[in-house]
C-alpha cells in the first residue's frame, strides 16, 4: 500500500468510527453501472463540506486491492448489493488529493511534483513494466498496462484547485495538458476502469482543449441518479433528529432547500452534523468558507444585481440563464454567471423547472446579509432588514398604522419603478420587509391551503407566538377584501393547530397613488 497507489482504508475507518455516519455507499451501485463502460469518465462537482472526500475514500476503499476494508463494508448497504463482488478489490487505485499537492509542492513546478510522486510508487510495485522515473504518469500506466493487463481506477479529488486559485495562464495548460495526457488519450484509455474527479466546480469549458467531453457531469444543476448522495435526505435527517431530540422543522428551516430534482431536496450535512452535536441550531457550514464569495461577485458592477438580491433576501426567485457560465472564475460576463458561481458554491439552489434561482435557506440568508452589510448600494436594502424587527411587532400588536407606513416605504425602496408593480416583486419586497421573520418563523410563499394558496404563511417556531397569513392585493380589491378571500378561500386549514392563535393580514395599495392599506384580525 502506498501513499497515492492503493492506499489504506485508513480514512474510512475514521468516517465510519465518528459518532455520526450516514451509509452513503450505495454511490458504488451506480458507480458500478459506469466502470468499464463508455461512461467510465465521472465528474462529480458540489459545495464544500457536502461529502465530496468522504465519497472519494468510500470508492477508493471499494475499488483498490487492499486487504483491509472488507470488515468495514459489512457493515454497509452496498456489502449486500448483487454488483458488490464483482468489483470489489479489484483494481489498482491512485487516488490523489490535488488541493494538498497543490499547498505542498513547494518550489517543484505542480505538474512535476505529480508526475514524480505517483509515477514512483507505481515503479516500485510494478518492477517488470520497467517505469522511469523521467516518465509522466500516463507513460507509467500505459505502460503497466500493456505489461501485465492490470487497470487502473483515478480518483482525483478537488480536481478544479487551479481553476478556484486562478493560477497563472501557464500554470493552468500545463494542467490542461496534464488532464488531457489522462482522460483524451485513447491509447491509455482502456488502462483507465474508472475515473472519478470532485470538484467544486464542473468541468471548465472555456478552450477548446479543456473539454474533456467524455466526462458523464453530476452538479448542483444536474445530479442525474447521484442526486440522493448529494447532501442529506429529508428521511436521513429525520433519524438524525429523532436520536438527537432535535426539531425537525426547525432543521428544515435552517440547512434544507437545496433543491437537487423536481422530487428531491437536500439538507446541507455539515451543517446537519454540527447542528446535533451543538444541540443548536446555527451557522455551521458557511462559517467554513466566506461570505467574501458573495461579496466580491454581487459587486460585478451587472445590471440588475441589487434588484435581483433584494428580490432573494426577501424569499423571491430570479430567473438565471445555466448555460452561459463557462465554469470559470476569471469568465463572468452577465449575472447569469455569478449566479451559476453562486449556485455551484452552495449560496443559491436552482429550480430546474421554472429556471429561478433562490436562497435556499436561513443559514445561508444570513450569509447574505453579511455579503452586502459594507456595500453602498444595498443601504436602502439594510435599512429595511435592519428595521424589520419592528414591523414583525407591529403587526403582531395589530398597529395598521404603522404596517401600512412600513411597507409603503420597503416596497418603494426594493424594487425600482419598472418592477414596482409586478406581482412577484410586490411579494418579495413584502418578504424583506418582514425579514427579521425568519429568525422566528417558517415562511412559506404560496402556502397551499383551502381552495388555492395563500401568498404568505409564517408558522412559528415557538409555538406560543400567533401564526400568521398574509394576503397581498394590488388595485383589485381593499384590505377588507384581501381578509375577506383568506377567509372565503379557508386558507386558515393548513394552519389548524394554530386555531386558538392564529392572525389574518390583509395588505393592498394602489398603483396610481401608491397608497398602502392594511387590515388585521384575530382568527375565530
Amino acid at each position: 500500500m502506498g501513499i497515492y497507489l492503493n492506499t489504506n482504508s485508513e480514512l474510512l475507518r475514521e468516517s465510519m468510527n465518528s459518532e455520526i455516519y450516514i451509509d452513503k455507499s450505495l454511490i458504488i451501485r451506480e458507480l458500478n453501472r459506469m466502470i468499464k463502460t463508455e461512461r467510465k469518465f465521472v465528474c462529480v462537482s458540489r459545495p464544500r463540506r457536502f461529502g465530496k472526500s468522504m465519497a472519494s475514500d468510500l470508492i477508493s476503499s471499494y475499488y483498490g486491492k487492499n486487504s483491509d476494508s472488507l470488515e468495514l463494508f459489512k457493515q454497509l448497504k452496498i456489502y449486500k448489493d448483487e454488483s458488490f463482488e464483482k468489483h470489489y478489490g479489484k483494481y489498482n487505485v491512485i487516488k490523489m488529493d490535488i488541493n494538498g499537492m497543490f499547498r505542498t509542492h513547494g518550489d517543484i513546478p505542480l505538474m512535476q511534483y505529480i508526475n514524480k510522486k505517483v509515477v514512483a510508487e507505481i515503479r516500485e510495485n510494478f518492477p517488470s513494466a520497467k517505469v522511469l522515473l523521467k516518465d509522466s504518469l500516463d507513460e507509467a500506466m500505459l505502460k503497466v498496462y500493456t505489461k501485465t493487463g492490470e487497470q487502473f481506477v483515478i480518483i482525483m479529488d478537488e480536481y478544479d484547485v487551479l481553476i478556484r486559485e486562478e493560477v497563472p495562464d501557464e500554470e493552468f495548460r500545463k494542467y490542461l495538458t496534464f488532464l488531457n495526457g489522462l482522460f483524451k488519450n485513447r491509447q491509455l484509455k482502456p488502462a483507465i476502469a474508472m475515473a472519478y474527479l470532485t470538484g467544486i466546480l464542473p468541468i471548465v469549458r472555456d478552450k477548446v482543449e479543456s473539454k474533456l467531453n467524455e466526462f458523464a457531469e453530476f452538479n448542483m444543476l444536474n445530479a442525474g441518479r447521484l442526486a440522493e448522495f448529494v447532501g442529506f435526505t429529508a428521511e436521513e435527517v429525520a433519524e438524525l433528529c429523532a436520536k438527537y431530540s432535535m426539531d425537525l422543522a426547525e432543521c428544515k428551516r435552517w440547512y434544507d432547500g437545496y433543491r437537487i430534482t423536481k422530487t428531491l431536496s437536500v439538507f446541507n450535512p455539515k451543517s446537519v452534523v454540527e447542528a446535533m452535536f451543538d444541540q443548536e441550531f446555527a451557522s455551521h457550514w458557511s462559517n467554513t468558507g466566506s461570505f467574501e464569495n458573495i461579496k466580491d461577485y454581487i459587486e460585478l458592477d451587472f445590471e440588475g444585481i441589487r434588484d435581483d438580491v433584494a428580490k432573494m433576501l426577501g424569499g423571491g426567485r430570479v430567473a438565471v440563464d445555466v448555460l452561459s457560465f463557462l465554469n470559470t472564475k476569471s469568465s463572468f460576463k452577465c449575472k447569469d454567471d455569478v449566479y451559476s458561481y453562486l449556485i455551484h458554491l452552495g449560496y443559491l439552489t436552482y429550480d430546474k423547472d421554472t429556471k429561478e434561482c433562490y436562497i435556499p435557506n436561513y443559514e445561508v440568508r444570513e450569509q447574505w446579509v453579511l455579503a452586502i452589510k459594507l456595500n453602498p448600494n444595498f443601504k436602502k436594502v439594510l435599512q429595511i432588514i435592519y428595521e424589520s424587527k419592528s414591523l414583525l411587532e407591529a403587526t403582531l400588536r395589530g398597529d395598521t398604522e404603522f404596517v401600512e407606513n412600513f411597507l409603503e416605504d420597503a416596497h418603494s425602496k426594493a424594487t425600482n419603478p419598472l418592477t414596482y408593480n409586478d406581482e412577484k416583486s410586490f411579494q418579495a419586497a413584502m418578504g424583506l420587509a418582514y425579514f427579521y421573520a425568519y429568525s422566528e418563523y417558517t415562511i412559506i410563499k404560496e402556502m397551499p391551503s383551502g381552495k388555492g394558496y395563500a401568498d404568505i404563511g409564517f408558522i412559528p417556531v415557538n409555538p406560543r407566538k400567533p401564526a400568521l397569513i398574509i394576503e397581498l392585493k394590488a388595485d383589485t380589491t381593499t384590505a377588507d377584501g384581501a381578509l375577506n378571500q383568506i377567509r372565503e378561500r379557508k386558507y386558515h386549514q393548513a394552519l389548524e393547530n394554530y386555531y386558538d392563535n392564529l392572525l389574518f393580514v390583509g395588505v393592498t395599495y394602489n398603483k396610481e397613488t401608491k397608497k398602502h392599506s392594511c387590515k388585521i384580525e384575530k382568527f375565530g
